[in-house]
C-alpha cells in the first residue's frame, strides 16, 4: 500500500489496469505514429490557449459605463470671435476640393459629441469632448454649418477649439493675405 498524500491505491478490479501499468506512450522520431501524427508547430499551438470571450461585448459595455460625461460648455464672446477667425482662415484655404488638396491644412479639432449609449443616463443629455486630427477638406459656415476633416463631418456649434501644428492661425502669418483692418476677405477661387 502506498502511503503518499493524495495518492490512492489502485483497486484490484480497475477496468484500465493494464493500460495504466503500461505507462505513458513513448514514440521515437520518424516512427509510424510520428509520421501519422506529427508534432504541432508552436505558433499554431498557442491558439489553443487563447482566451475565449464567452460574453462578447460585455467588457466593452463595462468600459462604457465607466465613461464620464459632461454638459456642453458655452464659449465666451472672445473665444467665439477667435474660433470664427480660425474658421474663416480655414474656409479661405479650403475654398474648394482642389484648393483643399493643394494646401493640405492639418488641424486638430476638439468638439462635443453627445452620448450615443441608449442604456446610459447621459443619453442625449450629456456628452464627451473628443479630439480629432486630420486634413481639413471643407468649411461650410453658411448652408450646412459644418467642417469636414478626413471625410468626418463636425457641426460648427459643437466645436470648442481648433489648432494647427503648421501655425496658420498665428496673427502675423496671414496678415498680408487676410487684412483685418480693411474688413475684407481675399480668396483665391479657380474656375472649373
Amino acid at each position: 500500500m502506498i502511503c503518499a498524500v493524495g495518492v490512492m491505491a489502485m483497486p484490484a478490479d480497475f477496468r484500465y489496469r493494464e493500460v495504466f501499468l503500461k505507462g505513458k506512450p513513448k514514440h521515437e522520431r520518424f516512427d509510424a505514429f510520428w509520421a501519422k501524427h506529427p508534432t504541432m508547430d508552436p505558433g499554431k499551438r498557442a491558439k489553443i490557449f487563447a482566451p475565449f470571450d464567452a460574453l462578447r461585448g460585455f467588457s466593452a459595455a463595462i468600459i462604457a459605463k465607466n465613461a464620464i460625461y459632461d454638459y456642453q460648455r458655452e464659449l465666451s464672446q472672445d473665444d467665439q470671435a477667435e474660433l470664427d477667425r480660425r474658421l474663416n482662415i480655414l474656409h479661405n484655404l479650403t475654398w474648394n476640393r482642389r484648393m483643399a488638396r493643394a494646401n493640405q491644412v492639418k488641424v486638430t479639432v476638439t468638439h462635443y459629441a453627445p452620448c450615443a449609449d441608449k442604456n446610459s443616463e447621459a443619453y442625449r443629455i450629456k456628452g464627451q469632448y473628443q479630439t480629432i486630427s486630420g486634413i481639413c477638406m471643407k468649411v461650410d459656415t453658411e448652408v450646412e454649418q459644418m467642417i469636414l476633416i478626413d471625410d468626418r463631418r463636425i457641426l460648427l456649434e459643437t466645436i470648442l477649439q481648433i489648432e494647427s501644428p503648421d501655425g496658420i492661425f498665428d496673427r502675423n502669418t496671414f496678415m498680408d493675405i487676410w487684412p483685418e483692418d480693411m474688413g475684407e476677405t481675399v480668396c483665391v477661387q479657380d474656375s472649373i
